[in-house]
């Protein structure tokens, strides 16, 4: 893949964005793309077409109608951990880029969610029976129909998990016990969503990357129905920033939300937003 040289004019990411996460069938491949283009002002149209390619050149490596949801694993397995070398370790979640899907397929490694978006992206694509399946605390992919499903784990390298293995990945991440409806495909908004989680987790672990928690949770706030709390941490971000009236009145706009059902919460929220006037004096 070659690197991009033209940005996105001021705004547009934004609005390509929110037009495509309210669209009757979101395209997880550009709403991922678009992600990475807020993050990297250097990813304009043609790097977006250049992904795109990518994942298409992917697709059209692998093998026609391989067989049933065991064989596609398999193939998805051999193609894209084998011979591409796809996959993940610790160090990878240390990274911004293993959240950025064009970062992801250059460097062939991410988070299990950015290669999970990989591997349905491309099977699908090939015509593959295929979804995100959201674990808790560990993405991995489905293949086929409930009550033949095959799991693979592209984290590492698109192994297919046995029996029990996807309860013990669960109990593993997060001490839970894994429940049939952890087995349901995810839909590509449910993704993205935990795909911003994920950078605002990054970002908040970092304070001196505040700048990337404000377009995290900026677009996080143009998908529908998200949280309102989202205001209120946005209006924090703002204030954390130094832009004063901003936050504040983030902050009031969310203290107007929530007054109807948390009188308590919506007053100590305007007083955050009266002491952040107060840094202007």
């Amino acid at each position: 893949m070659s690197e991009p040289v033209d940005g996105f004019e001021d705004g547009e990411v934004r609005r390509l964005f929110a037009e495509e996460a309210r669209a009757e069938r979101p395209d997880l491949a550009v709403l991922c793309l678009l992600i990475g283009a807020e993050a990297d002002p250097g990813l304009g149209p043609a790097g977006l077409d250049a992904a795109q390619a990518e994942l298409d050149r992917l697709a059209g490596e692998m093998p026609y109608r391989p067989g049933g949801p065991h064989a596609w694993a398999v193939a998805l397995r051999d193609l894209l951990g084998g011979r591409y070398g796809f996959g993940g370790a610790p160090a990878d979640y240390q990274r911004l880029d293993s959240s950025l899907l064009h970062r992801v397929l250059v460097r062939r490694r991410g988070l299990p969610i950015l290669l999970s978006v990989v591997w349905v992206e491309v099977a699908r694509r090939a015509g593959a029976p295929v979804y995100g399946v959201a674990l808790p605390g560990h993405f991995v992919v489905g293949l086929g129909p409930a009550d033949g499903q095959v799991l693979v784990d592209p984290f590492d390298g698109g192994r297919v998990l046995g029996e029990g293995e996807a309860g013990a990945l669960v109990a593993g991440a997060t001490g839970a016990v894994l429940e049939p409806s952890m087995l349901e495909p995810a839909e590509p908004l449910e993704v993205v969503i935990r795909i911003l989680n994920n950078i605002r987790s990054w970002a908040a672990a970092r304070p001196e990357r505040s700048d990337v928690a404000l377009w995290a949770v900026e677009l996080s706030l143009l998908i529908p129905h998200h949280p309102a709390r989202l205001r209120h941490e946005k209006g924090q971000l703002l204030v954390r920033r130094g832009d004063f009236v901003a936050g504040a009145a983030e902050l009031d706009e969310y203290a107007d939300l929530v007054e109807v059902v948390d009188e308590p919460t919506a007053e100590r929220v305007r007083n955050e937003a009266r002491a952040a006037r107060a840094m202007l004096n």
